[in-house]
């Protein structure tokens, strides 16, 4: 599959789970783990990090780019309470700049590095990747939570 098709294809996706009934964005994949609501909050904020980094690496010459802690997002954030809405416009719409940086630039920029503060060199697409395989881990524990064993 293409990084094309599989970004539009795990967006399409994690729309759906935004519009479950609240009842189901409690649940959670294991005791002590996210629930699906803070899953949802997590994923629009790790698309507009891994957005930015993307857009550096096209735009400057083999920038360094920082971790963020995503639990202190969470508490920091309180994605207990931000409207899931709110969310849900900001991953759906950057979901759709970064699926036209990926046809643009995959192929002809791909091989461009970068340094990750916690984990090296780099390249872009390394990040594509990173954005599309992020998406699907959360998904499976997405899954996991609504239809899997763990009811939460």
């Amino acid at each position: 599959m293409k990084i094309t098709e599989l970004l539009l294809e795990t967006k399409e996706r994690t729309l759906l789970y935004f519009d479950l009934p609240e009842s189901e964005w409690n649940k959670t994949y294991a005791e002590g783990k996210w629930t699906v609501r803070q899953i949802l909050h997590h994923l629009a904020d790790a698309e507009t990090v891994l957005y930015d980094r993307i857009r550096r690496v096209i735009s400057e010459p083999q920038p360094v780019v920082w971790a963020f802690d995503q639990d202190l997002w969470a508490k920091h954030l309180d994605y207990d309470t931000i409207p899931l809405e709110i969310n849900r416009a900001i991953y759906s719409s950057v979901r759709d700049s970064v699926i036209f940086l990926a046809k643009n630039y995959y192929e002809t920029l791909g091989e461009r590095p970068f340094v990750h503060s916690q984990t090296g060199l780099r390249t872009l697409k390394d990040e594509f990747d990173k954005v599309a395989y992020h998406n699907q881990h959360h998904l499976a524990q997405i899954a996991i939570a609504i239809h899997g064993n763990w009811k939460g």
